[in-house]
């Protein structure tokens, strides 16, 4: 990115480079530490912690670092003082060490990723994530005590929430006001679930339940949960939209995102707010897109001769997301320039409802982001409050104790929770914060 390239190489000059820890050994936090190590002047990973040690290893050997296997604050803060990385089981000890200036969590836990991130806000680190589930449960909360604390904690460039953010802003600094933010998808079943999943799962190297958090639309009902909390939007309706092009078939051909926006157009009120939704089947995927408006004639004349059309919703995307790649910018962006990438800007707007995926009986266990169990859909903050319903980053680790229909909302009467979870301590303590809302603005009925 202009101007945090720039910024970088000054500090690489300087021989002041950023240190950061990152929390969680999977797909993307081996990619972001090799990005780190091997491409980003001006930064140097300093320890990666993760559940099972030997991924930690993995990561840090597969990006050429020099690193000690250590545990306990101080052998973790020395390691670092010395020039090498820590590899390490002991994540608390990891995000508290001195010598880390930003702390990257991308476990896409919940309760393991919570305890990492309120201990390194804690402890004065920046946090910068790619945990949607997290962020779209807890994270208004979360983003509370890192103001109290002075740092910031913030969603990162690269995923498709961020990238939309980025958008966004862009598309103000135009003097559009953006109505819609939108995410493209290829495929969306809510029925989809590990092992329908596992083949395109083993041929990525990726967790089949993850892969199938995607397609069953928890994924992108996350990530569109956490940029509503960004920028004061609502959904349309339960689910959002999500107008399907494909015809159900994700090999079919792909429609140009610009015939897809007759779609969102009655649900667009200008007198309310903003909305985030998805298309299936469009192109350019897997991209972003904003539908904005401009009201000086004047200026609709000159975008319709930069060949956005005649309005009155212009139609901006961004063709790609790159993830790990671009990452390292959020992290100069938070550090350097106090630059939040994407925060909740108050208390949740919208949060993500779980659903039933087949039918419940008691005894019953919620596994997995994903699983076999329940789904999760985007929803207005104020109708989950109102109904009580279970949250779906709440929901993992819960027991039926009454059945549950097939695609039905579950409530928390539904089922019982583990006991001493953060997460739970967090979500009552951001409910007591905001309250229950009496914004009860519905788009469409």
């Amino acid at each position: 990115m202009i101007i945090v390239d720039t910024a970088l190489a000054k500090r690489e000059a300087e021989g002041r480079p950023i240190g950061v820890a990152v929390v969680g050994a999977g797909f993307q936090g081996a990619a972001i530490v090799r990005q780190i190590s091997k491409s980003v002047a001006g930064m140097r990973v300093v320890g990666v912690a993760n559940r099972h040690l030997q991924k930690a290893q993995d990561a840090l050997n597969e990006a050429g670092c020099d690193f000690a296997v250590v545990e306990g604050a101080r052998p973790i803060a020395d390691t670092i003082a010395s020039g090498k990385a820590a590899a390490t089981e002991d994540v608390l000890a990891l995000v508290q060490a001195e010598g880390v200036d930003a702390v990257i969590e991308v476990t896409g836990s919940i309760e393991y990723g919570a305890r990492a991130v309120l201990a390194a806000i804690e402890a004065g680190k920046h946090v910068v994530h790619m945990n949607a589930e997290l962020d779209g449960t807890v994270g208004p909360i979360l983003k509370d005590y890192a103001d109290r604390a002075g740092v910031l904690y913030t969603f990162s460039d690269g995923d498709q929430p961020g990238v939309q953010m980025n958008l966004i802003r862009f598309v103000r600094g135009l003097g559009v006001t953006p109505r819609l933010a939108g995410n493209i998808k290829g495929l969306h079943d809510p029925y989809r679930n590990p092992e329908t999943q596992r083949a395109f799962a083993e041929r990525w190297g990726q967790k089949p339940a993850m892969v199938a958090s995607f397609a069953d639309g928890t994924k992108i009902s996350f990530e569109q949960a956490i940029v509503a909390n960004g920028c004061d939007f609502r959904v349309a309706r339960r689910g959002m939209l999500g107008p399907d092009f494909s015809g159900g078939d994700p090999t079919a051909p792909l429609v140009p995102l610009e015939d897809t926006v007759e779609a969102f157009q009655d649900a667009l009120d200008s007198s309310g707010p903003g909305l985030v939704d998805y298309v299936v089947g469009a192109r350019p995927g897997p991209g972003v897109f904003v539908l904005g408006t401009h009201d000086d004639p004047r200026q609709q004349h000159f975008l319709e001769l930069y060949k956005l059309g005649k309005g009155p919703y212009y139609c901006f995307y961004t063709p790609y997301h790159l993830c790990h790649f671009e990452v390292p910018n959020s992290v100069a962006r938070a550090v350097l320039f106090a630059d939040p990438v994407l925060t909740p800007e108050a208390g949740p707007k919208v949060g993500v409802a779980a659903v039933a995926k087949k039918d419940l009986a008691p005894g019953d266990e919620i596994t997995e982001f994903g699983g076999f169990e329940a789904y999760g859909v985007a929803e207005n903050q104020d109708v989950i409050d109102r109904d009580d319903l279970l949250p779906m980053g709440i929901a993992v680790g819960a027991r039926l104790c009454r059945p549950v229909a097939k695609d039905a909302a579950l409530t928390f009467a539904d089922v019982e929770l583990p006991e001493d979870r953060l997460v739970d301590r967090l979500y009552s303590e951001q409910r007591q914060k905001w309250g229950q809302s009496t914004d009860t603005h519905e788009v469409v009925a």
